[in-house]
This record gives C-alpha cells, structure tokens and sequence, in this order.
C-alpha cells in the first residue's frame, strides 16, 4: 500500500474550532511506537496503541519504505505477547502522543501531540499525489513539514534514544 500525506507543524492545539463544531473530534487514541530498525529510506516499527475511549488495545508492526509525500507502507497486527517481547529485548524508549482523529469539513485529519517534547502535527492522507500537492492548507494548520526529515518520528525517537 502507499501512504500520500502532508503534515504540518501546529502552532496550538484548535480548541476553538472543536467547541465551534468546525472540527469534529472522531476517535482519541494513545500511541507508543518503537523502531526495531532504521536504515536509509526504510524502517521497522511496532505499536501499542490504546483506544482511550474504549480503553481496547491493538498492536502493530510496520514497514514504511520512502521518502515525501509517498511512501510503501505495510502494516499488520501482532500479538500483545509478541509485542512484549520485541519491546523488551530491545530496551529502547517508546516515543509516545496522543493521536486525535478529526474531522474537518470533508477532510479527515490526524493530530499527533507528543509526550516527551513541545510537538504536536497536523497529518492529511491523500488518495493520490497529485490531490496532495493540490490541496490548499488553512492557515490554522501552520507551516507544511512533509519534506522535513528533523519531524519524521523515526528521528524524533532516535533523538529521544540518544537523551537517555
């Protein structure tokens, strides 16, 4: 599969346009992803992530290959028993956010704001690339980073790894 998408850097979390009802809160998940490898445009990743309405946990394991707007990205789910054991052999520090799925209008975004440092993203899935380079961003989403490696969460986690 290829994920399209374009992400942007939040400048503050828009309450207002919830309380307004102009962005339509759909789910509220909270997100623990470690990389079991990274190398050059490709990386491994596993997941725990928890429903926080329904308190139901999935777990995950990824491999994206890519750079930009589009990426391969192949996704299943895995065991919480096998998950604890990756997560545990390892020994890394799990990045952490809150992810919140919303709708704007007939746009669907996804908020990422992280745990461990001042960062909360705006990300738009696309159906193609050229709908992605098309769309025409609100202000309020703030400055476009899609091509940003400094946000990717692969180097957001490295950094967090390198701190401890």
């Amino acid at each position: 599969m290829i994920e399209i998408e374009r992400k942007f850097l939040l400048p503050q979390y828009p309450e207002a346009l919830i309380r307004e009802g102009k962005l339509v809160i759909q789910s509220e998940q909270y997100i623990a992803q470690t990389y079991l490898a990274i190398e050059g445009d490709q990386e491994l990743r596993v997941r725990k992530i928890e429903d926080m309405h329904s308190g139901g946990l999935t777990f995950t394991h990824t491999f994206k290959k890519g750079h930009g707007l589009a990426r391969e990205e192949i996704e299943y789910i895995i065991s919480e028993g096998l998950y604890s054991q990756v997560i545990q052999a390892l020994g890394a520090i799990p990045l952490t956010k809150k992810r919140i799925t919303a709708a704007w209008g007939d746009t669907v975004v996804e908020i990422d704001c992280y745990d461990q440092l001042e960062l909360t993203v705006l990300e738009v899935e696309f159906a193609s690339e050229e709908e992605a380079v098309a769309f025409a961003a609100p202000e309020w989403f703030g400055k476009d980073i899609s091509m940003e490696k400094q946000y990717s969460n692969k180097k957001v986690w490295k950094d967090l790894q390198q701190s401890r």
